[in-house]
């Protein structure tokens, strides 16, 4: 795609990535992002290619679907460069958040498609009339590592930018040698993220309750922290004692009472603490202890945090830390931001399409029999693996360039004013969205487009005020 057609400030960003491609898997990588931007409404292939514009009018548009299910790139490559250029954003603390996510589908013929828990449609009791149901849903799995970004404009929220991605495949639909449980391909991606955090700054892992497990949190090198949730009922020991040189030495202290016993008990006050978490400012009252617990991080001691609300309007709760010296408030105002994670799912699901594309779905050839189809996804070997693992990578990092230049950009005060004067009755706006955001950016590029002349401002700015309009009525 011609430079002349893009904003200095988006292709200084995209000219990052330009080692991690040959020359013209670059400018297709460039299309692809530009496209995915543009794109209004349902976010197909062949949408995004429409809306990539004039750079892709010069290309068949089979070049582009080749890029995602034939391109040699990695997303790995594109994680390492995106989180180098997020470093300097960074204080000192780095904090990788890992969750992940269902990517509903349809079709027999998708490759690593499955029934996975839907947790979006499950109950578990909370609020239902039926009590607890569990739901399911056919679709791609994919394992997310993010990193947390403060905003500008209010340093104690933040983005959850991905970085590193994992296609998870079910025990059933995946060869027994190539099977990997979720919380092996979590740790995976930690001791990779883990290898390129530069030595001025730590490392600090969340993650609820699936990934605060022993797959995830014993193997951590001692530079890496984990924050996580902890059962009520969970076995906590005292730190054994300094060996002594008689016999062998002992890996766990005398048994501990449980975070709900520890809760019920008088022998330890309780302390009240105000916190900031979820955009609230909000009054707890809290119990920690110093301990091991042993069936999750082995020998390495952790803080164990009770919490307990005052009104009564949540259960009590525990959380740990193997970092023993960190306070209360600090634990929960990291596990605080791990909701950041969800919020990125539903902006680029909502937002950027990320179930849309078809990912390798086909037809049988004209003239022949379709074959017996058997019960279950019908996946044609390894067609579409390709198109699979570079689309929805592809998807997570343009939602994470656009934060990236959203944040470089400092004009989200504008931004906000424009919002409120477009819907008046949006009074309690007073920050920007990632919806803000992206259209800030669509704006630059449309204008770049239709304007590329530097003295024709007045046109400019005609077009900068109307363009909104334009594309609503679009």
């Amino acid at each position: 795609m011609p430079y002349e057609y893009l904003p200095a400030s988006l292709a200084s960003i995209l000219l990052s990535f330009e080692g991690c491609f040959t020359r013209p898997s670059f400018a297709n990588f460039t299309l692809m992002v530009t496209g995915w931007i543009l794109c209004p409404g349902r976010h197909s292939i062949s949408r995004v290619v429409q809306a990539a514009g004039v750079g892709a009018r010069r290309k068949h548009h089979a070049t582009l679907y080749r890029f995602l299910s034939r391109g040699r790139w990695t997303a790995e490559a594109l994680g390492q460069v995106l989180f180098k250029l997020l470093v300097p954003l960074l204080d000192g603390e780095i904090v990788a958040i890992v969750d992940d996510t269902l990517c509903h589908k349809s079709g027999p013929h998708l490759f690593g498609a499955g029934m996975h828990h839907d947790a979006a449609r499950s109950t578990y009791g909370r609020g239902s009339a039926v009590g607890r149901y569990v739901s399911f849903a056919f679709g791609h799995n994919w394992v997310v590592v993010s990193i947390w970004i403060p905003m500008p404009w209010n340093p104690a929220r933040g983005w959850a930018l991905p970085v590193l991605f994992r296609l998870y495949r079910s025990r059933k639909r995946c060869p027994p040698s190539l099977y990997t449980k979720r919380t092996e391909l979590a740790a995976e991606m930690i001791r990779q993220l883990a290898s390129w955090v530069p030595e001025s700054h730590r490392l600090l892992v969340t993650g609820d309750s699936e990934y605060a497990c022993r797959t995830l949190v014993r193997p951590l090198p001692a530079e890496v922290d984990f924050v996580g949730p902890v059962p009520l009922n969970a076995a906590l020991h005292e730190v054994p004692p300094a060996y002594r040189g008689h016999g062998r030495p002992a890996r766990k202290g005398a048994r501990l009472p449980s975070p709900r016993q520890l809760a019920e008990s008088s022998s330890i006050p309780w302390t009240h603490h105000t916190v900031a978490i979820y955009g609230k400012t909000v009054t707890l009252w809290s119990k920690s202890v110093v301990c091991l617990w042993y069936t999750v991080a082995g020998t390495r001691p952790v803080r164990v945090v009770i919490t307990h609300d005052p009104t009564g309007r949540f259960a009590d709760r525990a959380f740990f830390s193997t970092a023993p010296e960190t306070s209360v408030n600090a634990i929960l105002v990291t596990f605080a931001k791990r909701w950041e994670l969800e919020v990125t799912f539903r902006n680029t699901k909502q937002t950027l399409g990320l179930e849309d594309p078809q990912n390798g779905w086909w037809r049988a050839q004209a003239g022949k029999a379709p074959k017996a189809k058997r019960p279950g996804p019908n996946a044609k070997g390894r067609r579409g693996e390709g198109a699979v693992r570079h689309t929805v990578p592809l998807v997570f990092l343009t939602y994470s360039l656009v934060v990236l230049w959203y944040v470089r950009r400092a004009r989200w005060d504008h931004d906000v004013q424009r919002a409120r004067s477009e819907a008046p009755w949006y009074r309690h706006k007073c920050t920007p969205s990632f919806s803000d955001a992206l259209a800030a950016l669509r704006r630059e590029l449309w204008l770049q487009r239709l304007s590329t002349h530097p003295t024709l401002w007045k046109a400019r700015a005609k077009v900068r005020k109307l363009l909104p309009t334009w594309l609503l009525a679009a």
